[in-house]
């Protein structure tokens, strides 16, 4: 049997692994884009500091992919559609924002260990992801949080939330239109209920 020159037995493996002989199908990368809460009213007496740990999640939500489920029990990734960034940072600023805006702190900062501050927010990331079964297609947001005074450790507010909104356009794109939607939709009911005056607590 004649045998195939090295070169040629080498590209055909390679055509094939690359779909088309140079055809290379690269990941599409998407971010949040949650908007931006409304300027805070000026100051008046404000002299409560609290900074926000950066928020938690399963590891499985950090890995990149977005993550589908086709049951309440399985998990799946898209390959080739990711996050640009860490969903835990888009939260955990988004967090820092809305916290800003509302007017209640002298200073709301990221939390970096040091003790000079009145409150400590932290936060976990439960859930992000598509769902494919059921009825049609949605996102679900899921998270958890409290607010911990500094000097005694007493959480003195906490609140946990689960949000889910339907995909109109059912392709990658419009899942996380949607998903943008739904994260500010949770993001608002979460701190919806912090107390307005923490001093003192």
């Amino acid at each position: 049997m004649k045998r195939l020159p090295i070169a040629l037995a080498l590209a055909i493996p390679l055509c094939l692994i690359l779909s088309g002989c140079g055809r290379v199908r690269y990941p599409s990368y998407y971010t949040l884009n949650l908007p931006a809460p409304p300027d805070p009213p000026a100051p008046e007496n404000v002299r409560t500091s609290i900074a926000v740990r950066e928020f938690q999640s399963p590891s499985y939500l950090r890995q990149g992919p977005i993550v589908y489920r086709t049951t309440p029990e399985q998990i799946g990734f898209y390959e080739y559609h990711r996050w640009a960034a860490d969903p835990r940072t888009l939260v955990t600023s988004a967090v820092i924002d809305h916290l800003r805006a509302s007017g209640q702190y002298s200073t709301v900062s990221m939390y970096n260990g040091r003790a000079d501050i009145d409150y400590v927010f932290s936060g976990k990331l439960e859930k992000m992801e598509e769902l494919d079964y059921e009825s049609g297609v949605k996102v679900q947001v899921a998270m958890s949080a409290q607010i911990t005074r500094v000097d005694t450790g007493v959480t003195v507010w906490s609140n946990s939330i689960e949000e889910v909104g339907t995909v109109s356009r059912r392709n990658v794109p419009g899942v996380v239109s949607e998903m943008n939607r739904t994260m500010a939709a949770a993001i608002d009911k979460l701190l919806a209920t912090v107390p307005a005056q923490l001093a003192g607590k």
